[in-house]
């Protein structure tokens, strides 16, 4: 059995596949619904393994790796986060429900909570969409929640990671 890599060792050398495997991964997904910005793809690739997220779904148009942009902005971590493309959103979340996932969705919208009041806790599916956009209407209705951040300041949103990273670290909170 390989030796237990941790965290803060990982960040001084690339990990051996028998590290990475031995990362203990939250029951916590990212689920991309036609990400535009490979700058946001790769930062969502950091959040994940910043979370030791179990996968990252692409989706749709999302860009995948190998792609320079994204190995920039994810510095490296699209090596050993556990990635799959998909075509359709809502298939994927389809079976991510029948694994007992329930399916977050990060949007603001009518019908959205404020992530004060998030209360789920893993296994969760945390989707984000299209930067201007948002998630497609199709995948929207396949979530059980829909959660936004509140916007205090002149700007409307922020980036879909900041919001993907505020929301999976407070369901850690929870786990």
């Amino acid at each position: 059995m390989p030796k237990k890599l941790y965290p803060k060792a990982l960040r001084k050398k690339i990990p051996m596949p028998a590290e990475v495997a031995a990362i203990s991964r939250q029951p916590i997904v990212f689920v991309l619904d036609n990400i535009q910005d490979t700058f946001n793809v790769g930062a969502l690739f950091r959040v994940a393994d910043g979370v030791a997220a179990e996968k990252i779904y692409l989706c749709g148009w999302t860009p995948t790796p190998p792609n320079p942009r994204i190995h920039k902005a994810a510095v490296g971590t699209e090596h050993w986060v556990p990635w799959e493309y998909r075509e359709d959103t809502a298939v994927v979340l389809a079976e991510l429900k029948a694994r007992s996932y329930k399916a977050i969705a990060i949007e603001q919208h009518s019908q959205s909570i404020s992530y004060v009041a998030l209360r789920e806790s893993p296994p969760v599916a945390l989707i984000v969409g299209h930067e201007t956009h948002g998630i497609s209407a199709g995948v929207l209705e396949c979530a059980d929640l829909i959660v936004e951040l509140p916007m205090l300041g002149v700007t409307r949103s922020l980036t879909v990671a900041a919001a993907a990273a505020v929301i999976a670290y407070k369901l850690l909170e929870r786990s």
